[in-house]
């Protein structure tokens, strides 16, 4: 399964007053696994970048002054994301924004969604944390996820973080930049040592009745949050 993290920052909240996007970040993951393959951009927008904008991106209308415009980008940002699964936080904001610069570009119908799939992060935390802040900086304080970083909002700092919170949601890796030589550095040469199992009595404690029901509980909001694309169903 290829999924594909996304994340924009733009001129200002609605393309319909004319707000271009100017920064595009993807993530690649395939079997939930980063796979080290990224796109990101900066984009011209041909217009100024809204006050309010400028306060959460700080990217700025100098910044972007000699950045390439989306038609310049387009053909290799599809190219990234064609036939994956959009993992996106509130996606209805980015997808209208990049199905306004595809018609901008020409084609008046245009629809991400009909290149690829699209699962909001913000309606599954909704469904999972009803009643509760479900902002990006609030996920990540549920979930451990370190934003230390996010000083401003970024398009691709913002899908590294995603894709961390997203996994952690859905049970499974939390950890999206783990190098996976940390953990072997750490074991160095230690070999496993072999334990004489003779004569032991392991006390073997059942599982109580609300710790049953608990556990399948969180079966259930895993089955539900994979759409019930889940082993043990099959």
């Amino acid at each position: 399964m290829r999924q594909v993290i996304l994340d924009t920052e733009t001129t200002g909240l609605e393309p319909a007053e004319g707000h271009r996007i100017i920064e595009i970040g993807c993530i690649e993951l395939v079997d939930r696994r980063p796979t080290g393959r990224t796109f990101h951009e900066y984009v011209n927008p041909g217009r100024d970048v809204d006050a309010g904008a400028l306060e959460i991106h700080n990217i700025s209308n100098e910044f972007l002054a000699n950045k390439p415009h989306f038609a310049d980008i387009v053909a290799a940002f599809l190219k990234f994301i064609d036939g994956g699964e959009l993992i996106i936080h509130n996606a209805a904001f980015d997808v209208a924004f990049i199905n306004n610069e595809l018609r901008i570009l020409g084609d008046a119908s245009a629809d991400i969604t009909q290149r690829c799939g699209v699962l909001d992060t913000l309606e599954l935390a909704r469904r999972l944390h009803p009643g509760q802040k479900n902002g990006l900086d609030a996920l990540c304080k549920r979930y451990n996820v370190d934003n230390s970083s996010r000083q401003f909002h970024g398009a691709l700092l913002d899908a590294q973080i995603l894709a961390d919170v997203y996994l952690a949601m859905t049970g499974g890796q939390a950890a999206l930049l783990l190098d996976p030589s940390v953990e072997s550095r750490r074991l160095g040469n230690n070999r496993l040592q072999h334990v004489e199992r003779d004569g032991l009595a392991l006390k073997v404690i059942p599982a109580s009745d609300t710790e049953l029901k608990a556990h399948q509980a969180r079966l259930e909001a895993i089955s539900k949050a994979s759409g019930g694309k889940c082993l043990w169903r099959d």
